[in-house]
């Protein structure tokens, strides 16, 4: 996925710190051990927030422990274990996005630009198929929403809400496969779809510099090239973030509550307001430079 599914650090306990620490820990250690080594280099901090979720939905953590970390010997770390699959579920979750977004470079790209990604796809492509294996869902939901976007990413005119859609259904389903019953399964889709919703236009808002230079689809770029107001980006966002939130307090989070919390309201807002405060700067500048070109 994306990365921006984060913490903030600064205002987290240093016991919460340190078991934030060792959930990614346990699932690097789960990546490798159901994979391979190198997809360790892979693990992003939104499969950590996928597993840290399914943990606290189903109180899976099986305690801690002390072991040393298979990147760097040296170095002493504590594992979070679980009892169920979730550590499983999100590593195979991980290697699934990594190969389609390989796909999608690739498709993007020309050849010397993805030249990196044609060289490892034979690697991911094995190890995705092991992943399929395991969870056939997960790669159905994931390929499915690879194949929308494109189609969607075809017409330049395409609005927001379309083109965010099937990011924010692929999470919704997967989200939704964990439910107790029938009206968690609809809360955890809820906050899924949302949650989808907002990496999707994250990233957009992210790279509206690079697709306007490169002519590229962008939702936040009109059809006649000119960026949507920042405002309405900002306002857009965080949307989708508060109705996340609505059904996040309606999920029974049994661990790594404070964890959580932090995360909700204070990581990914300030993810995202480092994102926004780049694309008004980027728009200042864009602004600046076709006045310049008008008094010349």
């Amino acid at each position: 996925m994306f990365g921006y599914l984060q913490i903030e650090k600064e205002e987290l306990l240093v016991k919460e710190f340190e078991t934030y620490k060792a959930v990614y820990c346990g699932l690097c250690k789960q990546m490798g051990k159901d994979y391979s080594f190198l997809t360790r280099l892979t693990l992003s901090y939104d499969c950590t927030f996928y597993a840290m979720l399914l943990m606290s939905l189903h109180s899976s953590c099986g305690g801690f422990k002390k072991g040393r970390c298979t990147c760097n010997p040296l170095k002493r770390c504590n594992f979070a274990y679980s009892k169920n699959d979730d550590y499983q579920k999100a590593a195979a979750f991980s290697i699934i996005t990594v190969y389609y977004k390989l796909i999608d470079d690739i498709n993007d790209s020309g050849f010397f630009k993805s030249l990196f990604s044609r060289m490892i796809k034979p690697f991911f492509s094995h190890q995705r198929k092991k992943a399929k294996k395991r969870y056939p869902w997960i790669d159905e939901y994931v390929a499915e929403m690879m194949e929308r976007q494109a189609v969607i990413e075809q017409d330049k005119s395409a609005s927001v809400d379309i083109s965010a859609d099937p990011t924010a259904q692929m999470l919704g389903k997967i989200l939704a496969k964990d439910g107790n019953d029938e009206t968690e399964s609809r809360v955890l889709y809820e906050y899924g779809y949302n949650i989808g919703r907002w990496i999707y236009l994250m990233d957009a808002a992210d790279d509206i510099e690079k697709d306007a230079k490169s002519l590229s689809f962008n939702p936040f770029i009109q059809e006649d090239g000119l960026t949507l107001d920042n405002n309405i980006i900002s306002l857009t966002l965080n949307q989708c973030l508060a109705r996340a939130y609505d059904a996040y307090n309606l999920l029974d989070i049994n661990g790594f509550k404070g964890i959580l919390d932090n995360m909700m309201l204070r990581g990914f807002p300030k993810i995202q307001n480092k994102i926004t405060d780049k694309t008004q700067k980027d728009s200042d500048k864009s602004f600046e430079s076709q006045k310049g070109s008008k008094d010349e």
